[in-house]
């Protein structure tokens, strides 16, 4: 949205003369930040399924827009409706495409400008498409940051010659298509008897800036932040623990690296913080809730020490529960 109101600076050589914007109804309290960045950039603003309007625009464009748009919305545009979609479609068709980039560690992702068609998500011809490599540990977050600027660059570079843009146009391939269904916050549960230390780490970058991972500690559910990998993780030497009868879900603590560690399917996992009704330090959390178990003997597993897999419906949750 952004990138679109510095080209609508009048000039001999204007490429956007008005813009105006449509979002979704907010479902949560505050607003969206399009909505936000509508007001800073003083731009009219509709709720949908409100559009504007109608017949005085030359295209439009989506980005996570997330509706259906009908036959008759897109013919009052003579150029159609343009998407910005951040991924390499066909892979990764459906809306949370980063999301899943990054949860299968695909090495490469990019951006898809596509045409719209009705009544059907990101199947439209591939107007611009531009590959990009995902860099290693990257979150979601980082990589959402990465492709909007990418996006919105290539965007522009479409907007300024539409017509010859439109008339090169090529239909996506059949093979290679993948989907990306939303994620509920069911997936945030840690299944330590299934998952390896890797796919945990993976999970984290993924989806931990809307889900925190969550787990059982003795009955109460928790929020587990600040993932590592052991490896980077001085002075932590995994085959000493891997004999001392630790079951998924064991946890120790780590005094040089002031860590918890905790058992995976295959590996162990640190973690900086736990949020148990307020949040902890791991200092915090072994002192209050583990120092007993361990008082004789630090590097000993108990198995009254333990993380426990949390089972979630994947049903909605609202605002509230999902606060950390």
């Amino acid at each position: 949205l952004q990138c679109l109101v510095h080209p609508r600076e009048p000039s001999e050589d204007s490429l956007v003369s008005r813009l105006e914007v449509v979002t979704l109804p907010s479902r949560l309290p505050g607003d969206l930040p399009v909505r936000r960045c509508t007001r800073e950039l003083q731009l009219p603003v509709h709720e949908w399924p409100h559009t504007g309007p109608v017949g005085q625009f030359d295209v439009g464009v989506v980005a996570s827009f997330g509706r259906l748009l009908s036959e008759d919305l897109i013919l009052q545009f003579p150029y159609g409706v343009l998407n910005v979609h951040p991924s390499y479609l066909p892979r990764w068709r459906g809306p949370a495409p980063i999301v899943h980039t990054v949860l299968h560690g695909d090495k490469v992702t990019g951006v898809t400008i596509m045409e719209i068609r009705p009544k059907r998500f990101d199947v439209g011809p591939i107007i611009k498409q531009e590959e990009i490599a995902v860099p290693p540990h990257c979150t979601a977050q980082e990589l959402e940051a990465m492709l909007s600027k990418m996006g919105a660059n290539m965007l522009i570079s479409v907007l300024k010659n539409l017509p010859e843009s439109l008339k090169n146009k090529k239909e996506q391939p059949k093979e290679g298509v993948t989907f990306a269904p939303k994620i509920s916050i069911a997936k945030s549960c840690i299944k330590w008897e299934e998952q390896t230390a890797a796919q945990v780490i993976q999970l984290h970058r993924a989806i931990g800036s809307m889900f925190p991972l969550q787990t059982l500690w003795k009955g109460s559910t928790v929020k587990l932040l600040g993932f590592v990998e052991v490896d980077n993780i001085p002075g932590f030497a995994d085959q000493l623990l891997n004999d001392h009868g630790a079951v998924p879900g064991s946890l120790l603590y780590h005094k040089a690296s002031q860590m918890l560690i905790a058992r995976c399917k295959e590996g162990w996992v640190g973690i900086k913080t736990v949020v148990l009704k307020k949040k902890l330090t791991a200092v915090d959390f072994y002192n209050g809730y583990m120092h007993s178990c361990f008082q004789k003997n630090s590097r000993t597993i108990h198995q009254e020490c333990r993380f426990q897999t949390l089972k979630l419906s994947t049903t909605k949750k609202t605002l509230k529960e999902r606060e950390i």
